[in-house]
């Protein structure tokens, strides 16, 4: 790409290496070493215009949009090599890698990608370490404080074959949880419609709720009990047959079986002694994924194993007490 003017405007036509991109994650790469505060304030002033029209972060480009990109004074990124990428969070362990797509392990805490206060997520760190790369893109997300396997894409064409599978259902995804409570089902088909709605502060939440609410269901799977301390947990596995915000914690905590450290709809007196006890985060984790892969059309499956938080607290478990399988 071609060095900006800093002192005019410039416009620029979207290839195929940017198409279906947001305009925000096009604005990051083009406009190197310009804060993502910056990139946002000048999208919200309307200087930013795709085909001349005004446009938010989340627009996504097409091939032959003309983005018009207003004088910005920009730094140079240090240089990186190969062999030490600059870093600009926590490490993401690769769990697979061919030239259509990439498997990682994403840690919790880390933000899939940058904005709303947070300089930079997975998606920019993966840019930032690979400034070769012609395009990088997420194909799902997963909230912050979950840990587990994701999928980035390499081209646009396994992106959207990706998407494609995801919006027919043909991913199994499946999730590691534990609960509070006496789970006694070896398997539990969950159906219950839930709800998207924002609190008066404007965070984001979802509930339960028949009317109007959306069709989701999970499947959950008893993987070992504790039911010898008091409280007593489970450790399950939920398999998601649809992907709704929140699905799995606003389906559990609808049962009763509240999970361990959500600070959204669990019980917060019990995190508290929870996070006395050695577990300080969420204990919900990505620990399986399988899909056809969009280049080879073999089916593929990868695991991500317990973080070493979350094995530690259930080893701690299992000292503590004897775990019924």
């Amino acid at each position: 790409m071609n060095e900006l003017s800093k002192d005019a405007v410039n416009w620029l036509t979207v290839g195929d290496d940017s198409a279906g991109q947001r305009v925000d994650n096009f604005l990051t790469k083009v406009l190197k070493g310009v804060p993502k505060s910056h990139i946002y304030r000048i999208l919200r002033s309307g200087e930013v215009r795709v085909n001349k029209g005004r446009v938010g972060p989340d627009a996504r480009l097409a091939i032959g949009d003309v983005v018009r990109v207003p004088p910005v004074a920009t730094s140079a990124p240090a240089r990186t090599t190969a062999a030490t990428p600059r870093r600009t969070g926590p490490r993401v362990p690769i769990l697979f890698e061919d030239e259509a797509l990439i498997v990682v392990d994403k840690p919790a805490g880390l933000a899939v990608h940058g904005g709303s206060g947070i300089a930079a997520g997975l998606i920019e760190q993966m840019r930032a370490a690979r400034p070769e790369a012609r395009f990088l893109e997420l194909v799902h997300r997963l909230d912050r404080d979950t840990s587990g396997v994701m999928l980035v894409a390499k081209k646009r064409a396994a992106l959207v074959a990706l998407h494609e599978q995801l919006r027919e259902g043909g991913f199994d995804k499946r999730y590691l949880v534990l609960v509070r409570g006496r789970w006694r089902d070896e398997r539990r088909r969950v159906k219950l419609a839930l709800h998207k709605f924002a609190t008066k502060e404007g965070e984001r939440r979802v509930r339960v709720e028949d009317e109007g609410g959306q069709e989701s269901e999970t499947v959950f799977r008893r993987r070992a009990t504790w039911f010898d301390r008091d409280p007593p947990l489970a450790l399950l596995e939920a398999e998601l047959k649809t992907g709704r915000t929140h699905q799995i914690r606003v389906h559990l905590t609808h049962l009763g079986f509240p999970l361990a450290g959500d600070d959204k709809y669990g019980d917060f007196a019990w995190n508290k002694t929870l996070a006395k006890e050695g577990l300080k985060r969420m204990f919900l984790h990505a620990h399986q994924l399988a899909f056809i892969h969009p280049v080879s059309g073999e089916p593929v499956a990868f695991e991500a194993p317990l973080p070493r938080d979350l094995a530690a607290f259930v080893a701690q478990l299992d000292a503590g007490g004897s775990a019924d399988a």
